[in-house]
């Protein structure tokens, strides 16, 4: 029995009106006329002998026949285009562009790569870094990892981190005659800030119930959190560490967290993407690559010396 199958080209075109609720929307996306878009819709329904479509002066709507076509044939247009992606990728070695901040890339992004690229080292991953807000369709981006509130809009965000600060520095930084023990020994400390993250001590001032300390003087600024902690391990005073990016120092002792961390409430790191039907497959390879790492991490949680330092530590200055 041969099967019924409508032609191809007029299908495509009813699948577009159908998806983008407009004629002229369908005409820009397949790159012809609105007449021609017309034309084909009008062939489909010709040839089912039914209407799909209610012209009406400012548009058009499904019919409950359309609406029901739609829902079979939808699914199919999807599942056509995202093997078509991933066929071309392969082909085409066309690698994961990824944008995070310099940051998060240095401290937990390029650290654990090398897993991904052994799972996977078909798919190149082309990392880039910038702290400026990120336009995903412009600048041709597959994934981006964004500091924020979940205030973005015309993408996907999946939540990855929490912004989680506190307090660090070197544990030879103190000593019995300039202790470190209580908030207001912070007084007589250097306090270390980055130019991007420049609220971070007042927040977890605030957090702690004393905004009286705002009023510290002895300061430095750097141009990058990078940088502000590489001072800290380096012994040049006390900086505001995301605690979750600082993980591998906290393990090894450069630096430690004589303070209880706090977390920004509605802040922190998201993974965004483009809005779309089909996402090819080495974009969700990453994806999902990095979401598995974050659980990974979340479940052991920083070796953090809370309540003060210890008499090693203090001993050990």
């Amino acid at each position: 029995m041969v099967r019924a199958i409508p032609p191809l080209n007029p299908l495509r075109v009813f699948e577009a009106v159908a998806r983008l609720g407009s004629f002229t929307r369908a005409a820009d996306e397949l790159h012809v006329s609105q007449s021609a878009v017309s034309r084909q819709v009008s062939l489909l329904e010709d040839y089912l002998d039914v209407k799909l479509f209610n012209r009406e002066v400012r548009g058009v709507s499904l019919t409950v026949i359309g609406c029901c076509y739609q829902r079979e044939i939808g699914p199919a247009f999807s599942r056509i285009a995202m093997a078509t992606q991933d066929l071309l990728a392969h082909s085409r070695g066309a690698p994961v562009k990824v944008r995070a901040y310099t940051t998060f890339a240095a401290k937990w992004l390029l650290p654990r790569l090398s897993s991904f690229q052994a799972a996977n080292p078909e798919i190149e991953v082309r990392l880039t870094t910038n702290v400026a807000p990120v336009d995903l369709r412009r600048e041709n981006i597959d994934i981006a990892i964004q500091f924020g509130d979940r205030s973005w809009t015309g993408v996907t965000f999946e939540y990855l981190l929490d912004d989680r600060i506190a307090p660090v520095c070197s544990p030879r930084l103190a000593s019995r005659d300039r202790p470190l023990d209580t908030l207001d020994d912070l007084r007589n400390y250097r306090l270390l800030h980055s130019q991007y993250r420049k609220n971070d001590w007042r927040d977890w001032r605030a957090a702690m119930g004393r905004p009286d300390l705002d009023d510290h003087q002895d300061g430095m600024m750097f141009a990058s959190s990078l940088l502000t902690y590489q001072a800290a391990v380096d012994g040049m005073g006390i900086a505001i560490g995301q605690i979750f990016l600082l993980d591998k120092e906290l393990e090894a002792g450069t630096l430690i967290c004589p303070f209880e961390p706090v977390t920004r409430p509605g802040l922190g790191y998201y993974l965004l993407m483009l809005e779309r039907d089909s996402v090819p497959k080495r974009v969700r390879l990453f994806r999902d690559w990095i979401l598995d790492e974050i659980r990974q991490s979340s479940s052991s949680k920083p070796v953090i010396a809370e309540g003060g330092l210890t008499k090693a530590a203090i001993g050990a200055g």
